[in-house]
């Protein structure tokens, strides 16, 4: 997933947050009372997965302290077939998931994902990174490329309600840190939604929801959602909006890039058809 990294610099779901909550799942905090009968109350926050015996839990920590994709998707297999019906599963295999991430497995990513779905169909994270999996490496030429693409879409869209109810984070997560996990889960499944829909040339659709990925998360916008974005308003003739996300997708990009090599040449591209100024090169300073 763009961005991945940030995810794991925001959360990570670990064993100090199944312990705090299993520790104090029953009772109120200290100073708090249970609300009143019929009183009105924010809709309750979906609560950590968490373990139902001693050994259980010693086993999770175990497991967890795998630092390798191979090594923790096989220390999860194990730990689900010692315990079939543990809550704890879906945060071994999400840990699994992101470490096939980052190491640009595609499709152990893929299939790590689905291990979570299959526990808990609503995960958001889940939902966004299978998604995009399946988004990115659909090609024309596919037979099923219908079937995929509907299936990302709905996965996708399914994120951006679950990302409201569904995000599980550790006890004493700062709130702005929250925020921007849910923001940047937005993002990225707008993104998706308007991948999809530029791969399918409904550009009009396409530029709505990569306009709506970069709104969700303004502070880190993605360049390569910016550069789709200006090609989705080429397609449509659309040439100064174009050119300016064109500049912008420049400014955060450098030559000889796989993003910053297409960005200059849609930039050049747009810059002939409006007729544009090409900026000038940066000049070397005097040497004295």
């Amino acid at each position: 997933m763009k961005r991945a990294a940030v995810i794991l610099a925001i959360l990570s779901l670990g064993i100090t947050s199944v312990a705090v909550w299993a520790a104090a799942q029953s009772a109120p905090a200290a100073g708090q009372t249970a609300p009143a009968a019929g009183a009105t109350t924010a809709p309750a926050a979906k609560r950590p997965p968490q373990a139902k015996t001693q050994p259980e839990f010693d086993a999770y920590k175990a497991a967890s302290a795998s630092t390798d994709a191979a090594a923790l998707e096989k220390a999860s297999d194990d730990f689900a077939t010692k315990f079939p019906d543990s809550e704890l599963r879906v945060l071994l295999y999400k840990n699994a998931m992101r470490l096939y991430q980052n190491a640009n497995s595609p499709d152990k990513t893929e299939a790590m994902g689905r291990k979570v779905l299959s526990f808990d169909a609503d995960d958001p994270e889940a939902l966004v990174i299978v998604a995009e999996v399946i988004a990115e490496r659909t090609r024309e030429t596919d037979i099923d490329k219908d079937q995929r693409y509907a299936e990302a879409t709905s996965m996708a869209l399914k994120a951006t309600q679950t990302v409201d109810t569904d995000v599980q984070v550790p006890a004493g997560t700062p709130q702005d840190k929250i925020d921007a996990y849910k923001a940047l889960l937005r993002s990225n499944a707008y993104s998706i939604l308007g991948t999809i829909e530029f791969k399918k040339e409904n550009f009009p659709v396409a530029q709505d929801y990569l306009q709506k990925s970069i709104d969700a998360f303004p502070s880190n916008p993605d360049p390569v959602v910016i550069l789709r974005l200006a090609l989705a308003l080429d397609k449509q003739q659309k040439y100064p909006e174009a050119l300016k996300a064109a500049n912008r997708a420049v400014d955060m990009t450098q030559d000889n890039t796989p993003i910053g090599t297409p960005a200059r040449r849609e930039r050049e591209r747009l810059q002939q058809l409006t007729g544009a100024a090409v900026p000038a090169p940066p000049q070397a300073p005097p040497k004295n």
